[in-house]
């Protein structure tokens, strides 16, 4: 039960529908959309349209987009990859000839083929029920007439408003008069209305050819790309098996390699031979296991996730119990310890939200440009920001995650699901780049294994061992960065919010929903 004497969000409960998104037009757009009788497909990919524009240093119709979706009375959901690829010409020999060793965020080759828009159509045309013309219109109407700016959109616009100076059309269109809109301000974007309105009218086909394709082709080949219009023409997003696991007697589902959802299932793998219960496990403790496991399983992410396409990827080795165990063989409680690949297998910014439905379908949808405002990038006639998820690829010969023509690159965007005796459980996502497979982790123990509700799952403290680093947000107790220090972590206490989430949880006895949406953002659960 929560406390209501200390500051927070309630769970929002509702009967027929909900949908949760990290900003509050998007939310309300979503749940526009639902009351007025479409689906929870429809509402998704109206909410994330709405969020491209009012949210643009998160996302973008140029950035990629992964789905989970369970149709009513299916017993597993329906997976798809609208991640792009590298253009057909990139090959790591010629970026090893250029002496280029990594990709710089701001590179044009940094810039993969959008995604986004090949999937939201796709998924619009199997299992939505309205035009694209609907769906897409409170987004175009926002961009025409302008949007209210959120103070933690204005907090990170502001933030990361330097990205943009090296390119004049990102500054002309994201820092008119020369700054950061601040919040409460009034942001408008005629152009990206524009080619969302080509995009209404022309489906796919008006964003991957004719004039839309034509100016971001020009644009990046002005910087030195290697993208051509026949890459934008022939992206396509792809229905593909998820993978699952079983984590006390939840199914959890999470969209294959070349994401890395694969890693959140390995963590509860291995968490799942701990208690993990408040009662058993102290914060500090906790804390210190979950750095421990996760910088194991990251260390596997990097050494070996890919485009399954182009790589070898050893899934069913890496979700073994065999390899859980090895991961809890590695765990010390008093101290930190380096992380190894299993002998094994060793030779070999974001917008997330979900919706359920009247009928019952789920719908769990991820859209991101990347970096904060992507590549910054801008296609000049078109208005919108390329992202540059190609930066994720590396430039070594033989490795999995090799750049290579029209390969996909590793992503760090997942939406997952949650099932339980072929039942729709819970559409759920983390955003946060980097941090998304442990916030998935973190979210889903603290409502299975520490009996928090929803809401309160979200707000509690988080902690991310990436990097050489563990990071504790500010809101845990001030003895537990010492404690850390102590077990050998290089722990420091975060100077940003770890990432954001959305959930809805259905309870299959009663049918009632309850829904969550991220304080560290501006969004919120709605339902009806």
């Amino acid at each position: 039960m929560r406390n209501f004497f200390k500051t927070g969000r309630s769970t929002v409960f509702a009967r027929s529908a909900a949908v949760a998104t990290s900003h509050p037009l998007s939310s309300l757009a979503a749940l526009d959309m639902l009351r007025a009788g479409g689906n929870a497909v429809d509402a998704a990919i109206t909410a994330v349209a709405v969020q491209c524009v009012v949210d643009p240093h998160m996302t973008g119709i140029g950035g990629d987009c992964f789905a989970l979706y369970t149709p009513m009375g299916a017993s597993a959901p329906i997976a798809l990859n609208g991640s792009g690829k590298a253009p057909a010409a990139a090959n790591v020999d010629w970026f090893i000839e250029q002496g280029i060793t990594e990709i710089p965020l701001d590179s044009p080759h940094a810039v993969t083929i959008p995604g986004a828009i090949a999937a939201w159509t796709k998924l619009l045309a199997d299992h939505g029920t309205r035009s694209l013309a609907d769906v897409l219109a409170p987004a175009i109407r926002l961009a025409e007439e302008g949007y209210v700016v959120q103070p933690r959109v204005a907090r990170d616009w502001a933030q990361y408003a330097h990205r943009l100076q090296r390119d004049a059309v990102s500054v002309e269109i994201f820092l008119p008069g020369g700054k950061a809109p601040g919040q409460g301000d009034v942001h408008r974007q005629p152009k990206l209305a524009a080619t969302l309105r080509k995009i209404a009218e022309g489906g796919r086909d008006a964003f991957y050819t004719g004039e839309v394709a034509e100016d971001a082709v020009a644009r990046l080949k002005e910087l030195g790309g290697l993208h051509t219009l026949e890459d934008f023409a022939a992206a396509e997003a792809e229905y593909v098996t998820p993978v699952t696991t079983n984590y006390r007697g939840y199914d959890v589902y999470e969209c294959p390699p070349n994401g890395q959802g694969l890693g959140v299932l390995m963590m509860l793998n291995a968490l799942e031979g701990y208690d993990l219960s408040p009662e058993a496990l102290g914060e500090a403790d906790r804390i210190h296991l979950f750095a421990e496991i996760n910088k194991q399983v990251y260390h596997h992410r990097d050494h070996l996730f890919a485009d399954p396409v182009q790589a070898s990827v050893p899934v069913a080795e890496l979700l073994s119990q065999e390899w859980a165990a090895f991961a809890r063989s590695r765990v010390d409680m008093a101290k930190a310890a380096d992380p190894i690949v299993w002998p094994k297998v060793a030779h070999t910014d974001t917008v997330y939200l979900c919706v359920v439905d009247k009928d019952g379908n789920a719908i769990s949808l991820i859209n991101s440009i990347f970096h904060q405002f992507g590549s910054c990038i801008t296609a000049p006639k078109s208005g919108f920001l390329l992202h540059n998820r190609g930066a994720q690829f590396r430039l070594i010969k033989g490795h999995p995650n090799a750049i290579g023509p029209s390969k996909r690159p590793l992503h760090t965007i997942i939406p997952g699901m949650v099932m339980k005796d072929g039942k729709t459980v819970a559409p759920f996502g983390v955003m946060g780049g980097q941090y998304q497979t442990m916030g998935h982790v973190e979210l889903l123990t603290n409502i299975i294994d520490r009996g928090m509700d929803v809401q309160q799952a979200m707000e509690a403290p988080r902690s991310f061992a990436y990097n050489g680093a563990l990071e504790l947000e500010p809101e845990y107790e001030p003895g537990l960065l010492d404690e850390m220090l102590k077990r050998g972590h290089a722990a420091k206490w975060s100077a940003d919010p770890l990432g954001g989430a959305q959930m809805i949880w259905i309870d299959q006895e009663t049918g009632i929903l309850a829904a969550g949406s991220e304080p560290r953002k501006d969004g919120m659960a709605l339902g009806y």
